[in-house]
């Protein structure tokens, strides 16, 4: 089984949290409302892969003023491939708690929406697993 070590922004602006939506045809969590975030690559630290993930899917004008680290965890998913193929990853998440001082995003061909929502508002999207599970643990759900 493969494993993939992924660094995860939870993005707070004036009280609201930064939220995006996967393609229909993504092979993980299609469609559904995700965190941001991405692999390390070999040889970065923490910080500078959670900063290139940043800069890579929501563009170089969301200025992040803070990033530290949250907490961790770790759980197995099969990944869809477009040619129909399936694959168990084990997946460990490094979450980070992020201020940002605006919201200009410009998002790359990983999500097809994004939105700014308060706590009381992200409860009625469809959210995927991990994203549940992580703004459970922060008392956004």
């Amino acid at each position: 089984m493969r494993q993939r070590v992924i660094v995860c922004p939870l993005i707070e602006n004036d009280g609201a949290y930064l939220l995006c939506k996967m393609p229909a045809d993504r092979g993980v969590f299609p469609g559904q409302w995700a965190l941001p975030g991405g692999g390390m690559e070999s040889g970065e630290t923490m910080e500078a892969a959670l900063r290139r993930e940043i800069r890579e899917e929501l563009g170089a004008g969301l200025r992040i003023v803070q990033a530290r680290p949250w907490t961790f965890r770790d759980d197995r998913r099969i990944k869809t491939y477009a040619d129909g193929r399936h694959e168990e990853v084990y997946m460990i998440y490094l979450l980070f708690d992020c201020l940002a001082d605006n919201r200009d995003v410009v998002l790359n061909e990983e999500f097809e929406a994004h939105a700014w929502l308060r706590p009381e508002e992200i409860g009625g999207l469809d959210l995927n697993e991990a994203t549940r599970i992580t703004l459970r643990a922060k008392g956004l759900l």
